[in-house]
């Protein structure tokens, strides 16, 4: 192991595993007189995170850019509040950030948990390639304006949402937004979770004087969340996972984790006893991944075998130089002090 990364990066053998479920995680844990921030909060695995946390007592924030799909589906959810954001729009996270501030409260929970994946070539109005804008530069500029309020919870965690796919590419310092290489769908959706990954490295670094401890974390090959949604059915065909009709096969299906069994890697990060003394490291199946180094066969028909964090995406060095990257795309500095 280089000495770029962080020793702690082993599993810590929690007594759970890749079958947990967020409500068995929870179980135990008060969160009464706790404040949470979900990005998208309203969906997916976000959803359900939502649901188990506030089932411990938790105050649950959850800003979105589509109200209405959001308030549809958190009817019946109680100690919730609805905000608008748009997370690849600055000004907006501006906005929102600044209300929740001026309401003078502090944040215990951070989970960057929106995300998109596999869109064809989008750029916002500044030129930034819509995975990398939504996964990481939105996350980066909220947990920026919010730093004030984490500060004063005495004891935060931020959350980033990652994914087995940053395995599917480095981050390019030379050119993140695809200006002068062809544009592959897999490789934004690749580098914006390896930037989460190293986000939590960096921004774990800072806070840690604070007690603010950041983890980034993949929830695993779930069923029935709309986050590939606009992927060509010819990408699953190829990876083996889906039939020549475009179906899932039953025998993959049944290996994949439920929404329940997604949202259980986010519920232990940001809840667990286990972490209190550990920060800037990457999680799945409800523990701290092992560090692959080519020793992990991966196959994606058999979802077990999707695990692992590249050492690229834990590098302190390519951390430090993807935050300077970052404040320099966004136009302003992240005092982290």
């Amino acid at each position: 192991m280089t000495q770029n990364i962080n020793p702690l990066q082993q599993p810590v053998h929690s007594g759970f595993n890749a079958a947990s479920t967020a409500q068995e995680i929870i179980k135990g844990i008060d969160l009464t007189g706790k404040t949470v921030i979900i990005t998208g909060g309203y969906a997916g695995i976000g959803l359900e995170t939502t649901k188990v946390l506030v089932s411990a007592g938790a105050t649950v924030i959850i800003p979105a850019r589509d109200i209405e799909k959001a308030g549809k589906n958190l009817t019946g959810i109680s100690n919730i509040e609805l905000e608008t954001m748009d997370l690849m729009d600055p000004d907006s996270i501006d906005a929102f950030s600044e209300r929740f501030l001026a309401s003078g409260r502090k944040l215990d929970l951070l989970i960057n948990n929106a995300g998109i994946m596999w869109v064809p070539l989008r750029r916002d109005d500044r030129g930034i390639e819509s995975q990398l804008a939504t996964n990481y530069l939105g996350q980066f500029h909220l947990t920026a304006k919010l730093w004030p309020a984490l500060k004063k919870a005495g004891n935060a965690r931020v959350l980033s949402v990652s994914s087995y796919g940053h395995q599917m590419a480095p981050f390019d310092f030379e050119d993140p937004n695809f200006i002068n290489r062809e544009y592959q769908t897999l490789a934004g959706y690749g580098q914006s979770k390896t930037a989460c990954n190293l986000f939590s490295v960096a921004l774990d670094e800072r806070g840690k004087k604070f007690n603010i401890r950041a983890y980034s974390l993949h929830p695993g090959s779930v069923y029935g969340t709309d986050l590939g949604r606009e992927e060509p059915i010819d990408l699953y065909i190829q990876m083996g996972t889906h039939d020549k009709d475009g179906k899932i096969k039953p025998e993959v299906e049944a290996k994949l984790k439920t929404i329940p069994q997604g949202a259980a890697t986010t519920v232990w990060c940001a809840t667990s006893p286990a972490l209190q003394n550990i920060g800037g490291v990457y999680c799945e199946n409800c523990d701290i991944a092992e560090i692959d180094l080519g020793q992990i066969e991966h196959r994606y028909d058999e979802p077990a075998t999707i695990r692992g964090v590249q050492p690229y995406s834990i590098d302190r060095a390519n951390a430090e130089r993807l935050w300077k990257l970052s404040e320099e795309m966004l136009g302003f500095t992240f005092d982290a002090e």
